[in-house]
């Protein structure tokens, strides 16, 4: 049988890439998790109750080395200042914490959490600044008793032990900081349903699917959820270019924002789609919704880095045009709906 050239060209250098090629880190820090993508690495040492792992800016990268994630105007909002519809969504939106940051007493759940802007070293006029910070991904109700959340959030029985999620953490009036969240609206893991983390596909794998694999977990919690609703999925989804979007979730750990006025930039890779949805480090697991259904299109997973050094020697988060930037990946939902419940 004749070999064909591409074939016997494929057979040489695929051995050659996989031996000399730079291995990538198994989280790489571009995840929208407020610890892997390094948005609360700064935090340490800032206070009494600060207590978030050092995660360093990748190696070989500087600060400021990726464009960010404000794309145009920021977008953001708080859940008191979002309207009825998007209020409905967000009730069934969760935070995740370490169960060490959460003290459970008197019916009351007490969340760990550090001012933002005092913490991070943030300039004045920055937005949130003032608000508490203190989750460390996001996530969404979609079965009664399943979340739905990115697979590098929750990545093994040992991440599922000690993570919590929490409901109603946000801002309900203008100024009412949350510190606490009623003891029955915090919810355990009990077991991980389907995780899929595939952040280095190798070069191959990259070339046919358009970049990284899946990134999602479901999880089943300690318990069937009262008080909040599932939400639906766009069954056999196909986001297109152009597509309005937007995101409900904890940027950088804060409490719960809205974000619109996005829209899908290219949906061309197999497993994620990349849109200019304004998130953080912290919106990892965040359902991204069609603005046209309102149903969930997606998980954000990964981005662009968040915060740059000023002049004055405090952080800003740094802005490009609407069109500008790298923009923000989504896992697909129709790689994650055949492990959803029916």
């Amino acid at each position: 049988m004749k070999i064909k050239p591409f074939v016997l060209l494929l057979a040489v250098l695929a051995p050659v890439y996989y031996v000399f090629a730079p291995k990538a880190a198994h989280i790489p820090g571009d995840l929208r998790d407020a610890v892997s993508d390094g948005a609360l690495s700064e935090l340490l040492g800032s206070g009494s109750d600060a207590n978030v792992p050092a995660v360093p800016v990748p190696a070989g990268q500087p600060e400021n080395f990726a464009e960010k994630s404000i794309y145009g105007s920021d977008d953001r909002l708080d859940y008191y200042a979002a309207g009825a519809a998007m209020k409905q969504l967000s009730d069934s939106v969760v935070s995740l914490w370490e169960d060490k940051d959460i003290i459970v007493a008197g019916g009351k759940a007490k969340l760990k959490v550090v001012p933002f802007g005092l913490a991070a070293g943030l300039c004045p006029g920055e937005k949130f600044a003032d608000q508490p910070i203190g989750a460390f991904c996001s996530g969404t109700l979609v079965a009664e008793d399943v979340i739905m959340t990115a697979g590098h959030c929750v990545t093994d029985a040992s991440k599922c032990a000690t993570a919590k999620f929490v409901f109603g953490y946000a801002l309900k009036k203008e100024g009412e900081y949350p510190q606490s969240v009623p003891a029955e609206e915090v919810y355990g893991c009990k077991s991980i349903i389907k995780q899929d983390l595939d952040t280095d596909p190798g070069f191959f794998a990259s070339v046919f699917n358009g970049g990284p694999g899946p990134d999602f977990a479901l999880i089943k919690l300690d318990r069937k959820v009262t008080g909040h609703k599932p939400l639906p999925i766009h069954k056999k989804a196909k986001p297109a270019k152009g597509d309005k979007l937007f995101v409900i979730g904890h940027p950088v750990g804060l409490p719960l924002k809205v974000a619109g006025s996005a829209k899908v930039r290219d949906a061309s890779p197999k497993y994620f789609f990349k849109a200019d949805l304004d998130t953080f480090g912290g919106n990892s697991g965040s359902a991204v919704f069609n603005a046209g259904t309102n149903l969930i299109e997606g998980i954000l997973v990964r981005g662009d880095t968040d915060f740059v050094m000023s002049p004055a020697g405090c952080r800003v988060a740094s802005v490009v045009p609407q069109d500008g930037g790298r923009g923000e990946a989504v896992t697909k939902i129709s790689v994650v709906e055949k492990y959803l419940p029916k």
